[in-house]
């Protein structure tokens, strides 16, 4: 296991310097995709399964989704040439790569070394919830907050003006002399 915590901290370590190397936002999140697994695989590695597959749920699934909606929905370039760059081989052979060797020591990990048995102690889904929703229920309602705010913010900053959109709805003259 080892071997396999070493191998996943260096894929998350290249996935994540190519998130801030790269200039093509959807490239940016499949690589940070792939280093949130990482990391998840590096929680596995460290017995710590229940975290592992939190990091997989919350991050990699559900944040992830979230900013590629948003990247969907700033509609960053023509999508006619974005789709022919998106499919060719070399595009998803690096993230493809990173994933078969994540993807490889976890299957080793589970049904190889330890028989199946990931940790040696077990974490309820009870415990969690407590501990989040007890002393750091601030801290866990402040970023959703933060993202939500992320959210509106990244709509309004890529939303294009197009030509005869009406912003405000004008007044009709009966109404410009009644009382609001």
């Amino acid at each position: 296991m080892e071997l396999a915590f070493y191998a996943s901290a260096l894929v998350a370590v290249y996935s994540t310097l190519r998130v801030i190397s790269t200039s093509n936002p959807m490239h940016a999140l499949l690589n940070l995709i792939i280093s949130l697994i990482a990391v998840a695989m590096i929680f596995f590695c460290l017995g710590a399964a229940f975290a592992g597959a939190l990091q997989v749920i919350v991050y990699a699934g559900a944040i992830m989704v979230l900013f590629v909606f948003v990247v969907m929905m700033l509609n960053l370039g023509s999508a006619q040439v974005q789709e022919k760059k998106w499919l060719t081989p070399m595009t998803w052979a690096g993230p493809a790569l990173l994933s078969l060797i994540l993807l490889g020591f976890l299957a080793y990990g589970i049904l190889g070394v330890t028989g199946g048995q990931i940790g040696t102690t077990e974490v309820t889904a009870k415990q969690v919830g407590v501990t989040l929703f007890g002393p750091y229920v601030l801290a866990v309602e402040l970023a959703s907050i933060l993202l939500l705010a992320g959210l509106v913010t990244a709509y309004h900053l890529g939303r294009e003006e197009k030509s005869g959109e009406v912003l405000s709805v004008p007044r009709t003259p009966s109404q410009e002399g009644a009382q609001p």
